[in-house]
């Protein structure tokens, strides 16, 4: 499992960041990725979505969303 850690980072870079790492990752891989914006929660669970790829997990710990995608 690779890991992004977008913490720090203000909306759309999480996104962006996310999506353009996800390319690069070969089918069934997983994505860890970390971000405190508090619009994370719901960008990072559409654009999984609309790219079609899976939201393994997705939580919120301490201010911090956490999101498992699976690549398809």
């Amino acid at each position: 499992m690779e890991t992004l850690d977008c913490r720090g980072l203000r909306c759309p870079l999480p996104v962006l960041k996310a999506r353009k790492r996800l390319r690069s990752l070969t089918p069934g891989a997983v994505l860890l990725v970390m971000s405190d914006d508090p619009l994370a929660a719901l960008d990072l669970p559409a654009m999984v979505q609309e790219d079609g790829h899976h939201l393994l997990t997705g939580e919120t710990r301490d201010g911090v969303f956490y999101a498992q995608i699976g690549r398809s």
